[in-house]
């Protein structure tokens, strides 16, 4: 490497790379050789190359990915603004429009719509294995109905796994439910009744609108950033009148948006509602599926009293047909066990033993360590495919765990009629309206970044691009040719009305 006098070698190396960027060389996203690989071509040591990615890194024209490696950083994109909806109860009414949604995307082979990793990233054959042998040792086990609370064995495989984000339950205090839907439900049953209002992040996860709705609970919206979570502000506002019966929430990597509270929000937020006796659901489906080393600790390691009943599930993180998840309700932990008695009465044995088997093993921390892994990768690359192939406005979230993204595209394309033109051509995505009983965020949608990237799946993100850049023209166009003249009193002029983007 030419230097001229006075430079760093590590300096030299930063420029080379910064030029190549600039020149569209190396393009977002691309990955840079290893530090060992820089090393040994350049024959420089290796804290030349660890000091000129720093100064990349400062310049913000790289990143560093987990376990992956240093990549090209695409271009810099600001996240979707924080909600804002109205803090006044609304019924909610979103089955219709979920039954047309699983119509119109069922069998769609390039899909970003459902929340699942592919079929490929979980442990098909050992749990297969585990499942022989444990039919093998107790061939009865099909014949069992086994109790309501769950197998004990998996209940303190569980209680142990907890430790990891400060948890201190015991075997005792878990129940196990047939997977993360049925904990919720049983949580909402345990503390709500028919008419109460329930506060939830906006935007929210559907399924769980489709909970509320065939419970008749009414649902409280309130104000949520996209990548920091509920507003615990506003959620004190809301909450004073006392008319909030429970408040339901994702607070690591919610599903749609993938924001994460901080410990001093998640603190706060269960001094408040223990303070106000509203019991607080916790779903933490998603905070196993964290980046870097430290797993984010759920609101429930915050709570004192039992007032969080906290939710899990192992479905999306081992295997979708098992359907296992649980639950720890604190205080209301006698109610949850005679409403799952009375819905379910159990969960398959020979699921809960299977799994138990497989937490013991040690085979369910290396298989997270890929999944974690997988799912880093894969949020960066449909990042920087919305960087390359979105139009110009688009605004999207890049989450610190999970695998969702939440996709912000200029105002007046409204994502309902896109996913009509995608499907047509084998694409899906859920639309960004689904996921709020007022039917806002139509200028939205979440991408689902579960399956491994492939020329296919970037092909698919490309095409839905072009797709969204069309329907982008074509609201402009129309809010051209809309914009007329209005007829006059007689004496007055003509006036332009030009037609406002609701």
């Amino acid at each position: 490497m030419a230097r001229r006098q006075g430079e760093t070698l590590y300096s030299v190396l930063a420029d080379e790379i910064a030029a190549m960027i600039a020149a569209g060389t190396l393009q977002p996203g691309d990955k840079l050789p290893s530090l060992r690989e820089l090393r040994d071509r350049r024959g420089v040591s290796l804290a030349t190359v660890n000091e000129a990615f720093r100064v990349l890194e400062e310049r913000a024209l790289i990143e560093a990915r987990p376990q992956s490696g240093f990549f090209v950083r695409q271009r810099l994109c600001e996240p979707p603004p924080s909600s804002r909806p109205r803090l006044v109860p609304a019924a909610v009414t979103v089955n219709r429009r979920l039954w047309d949604y699983l119509q119109l995307t069922r069998g769609k082979r390039r899909s970003f719509c459902y929340a699942v990793m592919s079929p490929s990233c979980f442990p098909n054959r050992q749990l297969q294995k585990l499942m022989n042998d444990t039919l093998r040792e107790q061939p009865g086990m099909l014949s069992d109905y086994g109790g309501p609370r769950g197998l004990e064995i998996l209940r303190r495989q569980i209680a142990v796994h907890t430790l990891e984000w400060g948890g201190r339950l015991t075997a005792d205090d878990i129940q196990v439910t047939a997977g993360g839907i049925e904990a919720l439900n049983l949580a909402l049953r345990a503390v709500t009744q028919p008419g109460d209002v329930v506060a939830v992040e906006s935007p929210t996860y559907f399924g769980l609108l489709q909970l509320f709705e065939s419970m008749g609970l009414k649902t409280l919206e309130i104000p949520t950033d996209p990548e920091h979570g509920m507003s615990v502000d506003a959620l004190d506002l809301a909450t004073r009148d006392g008319n909030v019966a429970a408040c339901v929430m994702m607070p690591n990597f919610s599903n749609p948006t993938g924001s994460l509270m901080s410990d001093a929000a998640k603190l706060r937020l269960v001094k408040l509602l223990d303070e106000r006796g509203v019991p607080l659901i916790e779903d933490d489906i998603y905070g196993e599926f964290y980046q870097g080393r430290d797993r984010p600790r759920p609101a429930k390691a915050f709570d004192e009293t039992g007032n969080v009943l906290y939710c899990a599930s192992y479905t999306k993180l081992v295997a979708p047909g098992m359907r296992v998840g649980w639950i720890s309700a604190g205080r209301y932990s006698s109610q949850v066990e005679i409403i799952k008695y009375i819905n379910t009465f159990s969960t398959p044995a020979i699921m809960q033993a299977t799994l138990a088997r497989f937490l013991e093993s040690g085979a369910y921390e290396q298989h997270l360590r890929k999944l974690r892994k997988l799912c880093s990768e894969q949020l960066c690359r449909v990042s920087d495919g919305l960087a390359r192939y979105f139009p110009e406005g688009t605004r999207w979230t890049r989450p610190r765990g999970g695998y969702l993204c939440w996709v912000e595209l200029p105002n007046g394309v409204d994502t309902m009629r896109l996913l009509e033109d995608a499907v047509q051509e084998d694409i899906s995505f859920a639309p960004g309206s689904l996921f709020s009983a007022r039917r806002a965020y139509r200028n939205y949608l979440r991408l689902c970044c579960g399956e491994p990237w492939s020329p296919q799946v970037d092909g698919a993100l490309r095409r839905l691009g072009e797709l969204a850049k069309r329907h982008v023209d074509r609201g402009e166009s129309s809010r051209r040719s809309d914009a007329g003249l209005v007829l006059p009193h007689p004496g007055q002029a003509p006036r332009i009305i030009v037609p406002q983007t609701i």
